[in-house]
């Protein structure tokens, strides 16, 4: 039997409640620990309308939900709003991962977070979204500090959730739980452009709704 984890306390930047976007369950459910297991009081705002199709979007958020109801933590449902997602991405099409599409990306999240933060009385906010490997730490970062410099009172916690094995416990409680796993970053532009590179690679185009962590190999999402 494996040892317990001893996690370090972790020590957010002001006192109050956090306000945790979230963009999926795998991502999400290290976060998720580490806060509960530092006795953090938390909600998950759950906002990307980025994610497409509506199939993809829907299974993430029921996953994300499933996790969140099986602890107690509360969920915020933020609208499915694709036309603003559309209108940021006009023009950025054919930018590249981790381009000023994905800047945009965070910042129409963000945005939205703080104000929902601001109005709602919690002092700071953070996202799961920085865990994958996949994504620049330096760009999420940019965008939850310009997001939440809107809102006096507000502030964003740029805490590094890969560090101390974060990481790799984000697997294996995705394994755990036998999340879904989502196999491009979400939006249509995503998909389009994974799904090119498999097909060049002679791959099949993938398959919306069939992946799961913990059903034979899966990689991180």
């Amino acid at each position: 039997m494996d040892a317990p984890l001893t996690r370090t306390p972790l020590q957010p930047p002001v006192a109050g409640a956090l306000l945790l976007h979230s963009c999926c369950a795998p991502c999400s459910g290290e976060v998720m620990e580490a806060l509960l297991a530092s006795r953090i009081d938390y909600t998950i705002f759950f906002y990307n309308p980025n994610i497409h199709p509506e199939k993809e979007y829907l299974l993430r958020k029921e996953e994300n939900i499933r996790f969140a109801e099986q602890h107690n933590v509360p969920f915020v449902d933020a609208d499915y709003d694709t036309q603003n997602w559309f209108a940021r991405a006009k023009g950025l099409e054919h930018e590249p991962e981790r381009g000023a599409r994905c800047t945009a990306c965070f910042d129409m999240r963000f945005e939205r977070t703080a104000l929902h933060a601001h109005e709602h009385g919690f002092p700071m906010i953070s996202s799961s979204l920085g865990i994958s490997r996949w994504k620049d730490m330096d760009q999420i970062n940019g965008c939850g500090h310009r997001a939440a410099a809107r809102y006096p009172g507000v502030q964003y916690w740029d805490y590094n959730w890969r560090k101390g094995g974060g990481a790799q416990r984000m697997i294996e409680i995705s394994k755990r739980e036998q999340f879904y796993q989502q196999e491009y970053c979400g939006c249509v532009y995503s998909l389009r452009e994974t799904n090119r590179h498999r097909v060049s690679q002679g791959r099949a185009p993938i398959e919306i709704g069939v992946k799961f962590y913990g059903r034979g190999e899966a990689a991180e999402s």
